[in-house]
């Protein structure tokens, strides 16, 4: 990928991170995220892509949203971090198992272990330490469930956009290359 191209990718990321917390309040899709931060970047840039992702919704949370500055939202606020650093990882895990291809199986296969990861995290670093009354409800896990679906089948047309100018751009230049020294 060009670099003014993984530049325009990685500053999409982080802003549909922004819009995201900003629309959907406490639902950021970390595990869609994960899978693209699995299938379109190295292992470390992948973690620090998450990083900097939970760092936009934790601004966006207090700066615009409002979250009250008590112990228990900060710990959510760790909590959610933590879990999507562990579904980024299960996401690069399940990329690896499966192959290097870039499949559609590669895709849902990196979706659900990110899901499956985040999920259990979430749960594993909540549950001792704050109040979850409700949060791992059914209908609670549907609404991340879907609002990850959405974001991640959203999140892939763009990466294939972009790749499509990329692809487009480079074959462009390689046609205007030979005319220049003619």
């Amino acid at each position: 990928m060009k670099p003014w191209l993984r530049l325009l990718w990685l500053g999409l990321l982080v802003a549909s991170s922004a819009t995201l917390t900003a629309v959907y309040t406490c639902i950021t899709p970390f595990a869609a995220f994960g899978v693209l931060a699995a299938t379109t970047l190295s292992r470390r840039d992948g973690l620090l892509l998450m990083f900097v992702l939970w760092l936009a919704n934790q601004a966006v949370g207090f700066a615009v949203l409002g979250y009250p500055w008590r112990a228990d939202t900060l710990g959510w606020g760790v909590a959610i971090g933590g879990a999507a650093l562990i579904g980024t990882l299960a996401a690069q895990w399940a990329v690896r198992r499966l192959g290097s291809s870039r499949s559609l199986g590669q895709t849902v296969g990196a979706f659900l272990s990110a899901f499956v990861g985040y999920q259990l995290g979430l749960y594993a670093l909540a549950v001792p330490f704050l109040s979850v009354a409700g949060a791992f409800a059914p209908g609670i896990i549907g609404q991340v469930l879907a609002v990850n679906v959405g974001a991640l089948i959203a999140l892939v047309g763009v990466s294939q956009l972009l790749a499509a100018v990329g692809a487009s751009f480079h074959r462009r230049r390689a046609q205007a290359s030979p005319a220049r020294f003619a």
